[in-house]
């Protein structure tokens, strides 16, 4: 028996890979009703510590004990029956299945015949769809949610087995403000029910808001536990990278020059209304709002991924057909997309490929083969000047932590020498000192007299990088801000809300 002041005791956990060594005697205490952050910048260990807690991996060395006894050589589904479950960052859902399949599937009710009892699977459902306040019928399709329902499905079905611990692994990465403030709600219902929760996230505010003790995870060593109301940011921060970030939003200085791209009346008869606006050189342009807003749909539809109903675009002031991205291209565009697992990366195949992937043509001589020699020095030359880290260009783009991969598809895109370089969420998942670094590669791109238009729900990245500001709603632009001290997250969200009607009479 451990102290049963603490559900959970992870005492000095080693866990050896062949030629790495990923943890090195981490310690984790939490308590019971704790809402515990863990933090670390990728690569730390956080994922590795909670696969050894859920019984994915087996420790090399060290104890476990929860609930006041010692556990050892379980699995996965023997964690979930003793009480530990896990919502993962990449949801999976039965898209097109009912909700009620997705929570119990694989453990369905029987009735005595051996028959699924999907009567009894309705009011389970129902019942806990009431207590996380998630208004939906149990028969609705996975598919027709939104990311926010679907991440409370999750913690439904956390709850279905009864858990008494739930890690939620950077449950808010796709949820807009609102969405947040919701969850952050029902994680504090289940922490008023004696059940205790460990919060993986890399985003600093919702540490402070939401969670009680912070333990810091780096470089696969256990650095310590605080009080999140008695730990200053600067000293988390410092905690988690081992240095200070003087400058997270870092603005190399720049003349901004004239007019390069602009966008006259695009309409979208289902995402966008009347867009207009225009990016100069060497000026990085932010685009807020929530999730759903039309935000993105309005930077796809100038790349050439979605084709839209009216309007123009013009480059240089020369009008422009853009009709798919072979065509952005052409036109010296570039595009990072919101996400890379699904859109950006080809996790299976090596850093090479994808750096490389979207300038390959280059490569193509007349004989029709490719000049390997001159595709592996760019590579090498990107993988240098944007301080990738990675053992070699052959190494798998998915063993790399979420800043070096968001690195590699920058320097993929850099690779096609852009003019114009539209970045949705690039700083999305991937630790604070990846961060500041990316901040600094996009700062140093603007000094070079690129456009950087950057959509961000992370308003203090909004209001830190950008020079103006464009507030998107409901599919209509409601203000353009030049960037100054006055710009405050409360204003820019007066505008992505109804509020701004409010302002405007």
């Amino acid at each position: 028996m451990e102290n049963n002041e603490y559900l959970l005791q992870m005492k000095d956990i080693k866990k050896r890979f062949p030629g790495v060594m990923a943890l090195k005697g981490v310690d984790l205490n939490v308590g019971y009703g704790e809402i515990h952050a863990l933090v670390g910048e990728n690569g730390a260990g956080k994922s590795t510590l909670m696969k050894c807690l859920l019984g994915i991996y087996p420790p090399t060395s060290g104890e476990i004990y929860f609930d006041g006894k010692l556990i050892k050589n379980y699995n996965v589904a023997e964690a979930l029956k003793i009480g530990i479950s896990m919502i993962h960052q990449e949801i999976s859902p039965i898209l097109y299945r009912p909700i009620m399949e997705n929570i119990w599937s694989g453990r369905e009710p029987l009735t005595k015949f051996g028959l699924v009892d999907h009567k009894k699977m309705y009011e389970s459902t129902k019942k806990l769809l009431e207590e996380i306040e998630l208004d939906e019928d149990p028969m609705n399709i996975a598919a027709n949610l939104t990311v926010a329902k679907l991440q409370l499905i999750e913690i439904a079905k956390a709850i279905s087995y009864d858990a008494k611990l739930i890690i939620m692994d950077e449950p808010t990465s796709a949820l807009p403000s609102k969405e947040v403030e919701g969850l952050f709600k029902i994680m504090k219902k289940l922490k008023s029910e004696g059940r205790s929760i460990i919060y993986i996230s890399h985003k600093i505010d919702e540490i402070y808001a939401i969670t009680d003790k912070v333990s810091v995870l780096r470089d696969g060593e256990y650095i310590g536990t605080e009080d999140t109301n008695k730990l200053s940011k600067d000293k988390l921060i410092k905690m988690m990278v081992g240095r200070n970030i003087d400058d997270m939003f870092p603005k190399t200085p720049c003349d901004i020059k004239d007019v390069y791209l602009e966008v006259k009346n695009l309409s979208h008869s289902r995402y966008f209304q009347d867009i207009s606006f225009n990016v100069r050189k060497g000026e990085i342009l932010g685009i807020a709002g929530l999730v759903g807003s039309g935000r993105t749909e309005i930077i796809e539809s100038i790349f050439g991924i979605r084709n839209f109903d009216s309007g123009e675009i013009f480059i240089n002031g020369e009008k422009v057909e853009i009709k798919s991205p072979i065509d952005a291209i052409d036109k010296k565009m570039a595009f990072l997309t919101e996400d890379r697992r699904q859109t950006g990366i080809f996790p299976m195949l090596d850093v090479e490929f994808n750096l490389t992937l979207a300038n390959i043509l280059k490569y193509v001589k007349k004989s029709k083969l490719i000049d390997y020699k001159n595709l592996k020095e760019d590579c090498n030359k990107f993988i240098d000047t944007i301080s990738i880290k990675t053992p070699s260009p052959k190494h798998k783009i998915e063993n790399l932590s979420g800043g070096n991969q968001q690195k590699v598809l920058v320097a993929k895109w850099l690779l096609t020498e852009p003019d114009i370089l539209f970045l949705d969420e690039p700083t999305r998942g991937i630790d604070v000192g990846a961060k500041s670094e990316i901040h600094k590669l996009i700062s140093m791109l603007a000094s070079q007299g690129k456009c950087i238009v950057m959509v961000s729900s992370e308003l203090p990245e909004i209001i830190g990088m950008s020079d103006r500001i464009i507030v998107v709603h409901e599919g209509k632009i409601t203000s353009i801000l030049d960037n100054n001290e006055n710009i405050t997250q409360e204003l820019i969200m007066e505008y992505a809300t109804d509020t701004y009607k409010e302002r405007v009479n």
